[in-house]
């Protein structure tokens, strides 16, 4: 690896922007729900999530505090298992391909193999940071 590239990515600084970029998905749908409450509460209503509310309430959490952890890289193997847990029960929950028709159960496929990927990206930064 050329000496300039690995001054990037071994700074600080890649460091914090390469898991703010992991988890966007994650704290970007937090404050999503924040500023609409009544659209996070009937999405998880649309899910049959009960009571929806507590449930909106558990995943904003979940989302951010999860995402705030593993961009700290303080306790990054709590953050990062928060938010693998959570990414694989929205699976069975949200992405139930199986159960579907073409072409919608294709695309469902697909997401559940990015929240693998997802899961699997969550699980190298743990390794990394307990090294």
């Amino acid at each position: 690896m050329p000496s300039f590239i690995e001054t990037i990515v071994t700074s600080r600084a890649f460091g914090y922007l390469a898991r703010t970029v992991l988890t966007f998905i994650f704290w970007s749908s937090g404050i999503a729900k924040i500023l609409d409450f009544n659209a996070a509460t009937a999405e998880m209503a649309h899910f049959g999530l009960t009571p929806p509310a507590a449930v909106a309430i558990a995943v904003i959490f979940v989302q951010l505090i999860g995402s705030a952890l593993v961009i700290a890289n303080r306790w990054t193997w709590i953050g990062a298992g928060m938010l693998a847990v959570f990414t694989a029960l929205t699976i069975p929950i949200a992405h139930t391909f199986w159960t579907m028709e073409e072409p919608l159960r294709t695309l469902e496929f697909y997401f559940v193999m990015e929240h693998i990927t997802v899961i699997g990206a969550l699980m190298v930064v743990t390794w990394k940071s307990a090294r």
